[in-house]
């Protein structure tokens, strides 16, 4: 007996999280479920992916996306009890996710209505779940519509609308199906989402507890979490070999160890001192003659790293590749890793003198003291870079500089704060000081490094963690709260990441110029 070819009967569901490739059948689809309600935009679903990728699910089947589920994760106790959907999503966008949280929140579930009898919405929940239970969230908590409502909206109350669905005396089809998963009625939110007309605006808050949760006492129980900064203000001096430089250096990670330090941080292109004894008048020529101590730089602060200890920001440094010259932050981890940030904005005067090229990338890198982000002298100077790094979860900006004069310095110092005020985020400036006499194109050097806040009651007095005097050769050491700055931002006198105007603008990143 010949076997049989099985594989032209299969039809295969699958569930997934969510790629950018599906963005335009995700929005045909809610227009599909919800033809009088608004359906996502594509920079919202864009958004969720960036944010929160594992958070999304979809439904495949035969080639086609049938349903598709979006949710965020938050710390409901921060929440007011009447919340909008706006508001718990950040008008749709979820750039208040906290991967802190402890509630996973649902915000939409679609399915088509041609395949709304194949269990497929029971399939999202339970993804859902299985995330909820893989990340260890304390709850899944969602905004239910009450789709039949409006049929007898004009006889009884949302509330006794509710109690009769819960008591099978009224089937609603999304209420229904919901406490059917497992979710149980917590209160019911009587603005909830204004264009849901059949629901008459009213949502359900329900809840589904993971009996799998196991509490952590630094979550609960953490009423901080100090993080320790110290800014190099570094002197530039003439210097006759490496062994120089390295003995410079070490002393400085030396100091901020002996502070216990979580971050030492060092200015933009600090490693032009190694110019000075390389004797190279043309500037273009010893920018490349410079890039070829690249590994031993980055050896030097690997080492340091780990040996004290340290994560250390290790200025900038020319680095050569492809026959370009790029300025290049660098972040050596105490563990031995390292990451890098190219400068994206080059200044006219590096342009002119040096030949640097312009990176097309920003980063946000993962520490064990919470996500940070390097942004050197000239990028804090763009506003859009700081919020897109804020929005991908910085919580400290790094911004090491060199400048040669106050007014170029207050530039730098201003936007730093101003980034600092607008995004509820920690910046830190550093510089050099002092002159190279025997180096051209390193004009003398201006600076007074510092650490600051937002400016809210939390923080430090004029947003001033702590500063360096002008133009000697100093450290700044200072302690800044990540805990308080995630409760600011949900609850603070101003909420700038949660009032922006999604709806009259947004900043977009060229995805086509970093790949």
């Amino acid at each position: 007996m010949s076997e049989t070819d099985m594989s032209k009967y299969e039809k295969k569901i699958i569930i997934r999280n969510i790629r950018l490739e599906d963005i335009d059948a995700i929005i045909a689809l809610g227009k599909t479920c919800f033809p009088n309600m608004d359906p996502w935009k594509r920079e919202q679903l864009v958004s969720h992916i960036r944010i929160f990728p594992e958070g999304q699910f979809c439904v495949e089947y035969e080639d086609k996306i049938v349903g598709s589920c979006s949710s965020l994760i938050v710390n409901f106790n921060e929440y007011d009890d009447q919340h909008t959907w706006d508001s718990i999503t950040d008008n749709g966008f979820i750039t208040n996710h906290d991967p802190d949280g402890f509630n996973l929140y649902g915000i939409e579930v679609m399915v088509d209505p041609e395949y709304r009898r194949m269990k497929l919405g029971h399939r999202l929940y339970e993804a859902r779940k299985e995330l909820a239970v893989r990340l260890n969230l304390q709850s899944i908590i969602i905004g239910g519509r009450i789709p039949n409502y409006h049929k007898y909206k004009d006889e009884m109350t949302a509330r006794e609308y509710v109690a009769a669905v819960e008591k099978h005396s009224i089937y609603d089809p999304v209420l229904s199906f919901q406490l059917l998963q497992g979710f149980t009625i917590k209160r019911i939110n009587t603005r909830y989402l204004p264009d849901d007309l059949a629901s008459a605006s009213v949502a359900t808050l329900m809840e589904w507890n993971n009996v799998d949760y196991r509490p952590k006492n630094k979550r609960i129980y953490r009423t901080a979490f100090p993080v320790r900064i110290c800014a190099v203000q570094y002197m530039m001096k003439k210097i006759d070999s490496f062994q120089d430089f390295k003995r410079q250096v070490e002393y400085y990670v030396d100091v901020a160890a002996d502070f216990e330090s979580d971050f030492a941080v060092f200015p933009e292109i600090f490693t032009t001192q190694l110019m000075s004894f390389l004797e190279e008048k043309r500037p273009d020529r010893a920018v490349r003659r410079l890039a070829t101590y690249t590994n031993q730089y980055v050896e030097l602060f690997t080492q340091l790293a780990v040996r004290y200890n340290i994560n250390i920001v290790g200025g900038s440094h020319f680095v050569e590749e492809n026959g370009d010259v790029y300025n290049v932050g660098f972040l050596f981890r105490r563990d031995g890793t390292i990451e890098q940030q190219t400068k994206i904005h080059a200044t006219p005067n590096e342009r002119k003198w040096w030949g640097i090229a312009e990176g097309n990338e920003i980063h946000v890198f993962d520490t064990d003291c919470g996500k940070i982000a390097i942004q050197i002298s000239y990028d804090i100077e763009f506003p859009e870079l700081a919020r897109l790094a804020v929005d991908k979860g910085a919580n400290i900006i790094f911004v090491p500089f060199c400048t040669e004069d106050r007014q170029g310095y207050l530039r730098v110092r201003y936007c730093a704060q101003a980034r600092a005020i607008e995004n509820h985020v920690y910046t830190c400036i550093a510089g050099t000081v002092g002159n190279l006499t025997h180096v051209e194109n390193m004009d003398i050097q201006y600076a007074q490094s510092g650490i600051f806040s937002p400016s809210d009651f939390e923080f430090a007095r004029d947003g001033i963690v702590g500063e360096c005097d002008a133009n000697i050769d100093t450290v700044v050491v200072g302690d800044v709260d990540l805990e308080k700055l995630r409760r600011s931002r949900n609850s603070g006198s101003l909420r700038q990441l949660h009032d922006r105007r999604h709806d009259l603008y947004r900043i977009e990143w060229n995805q086509a110029m970093s790949d």
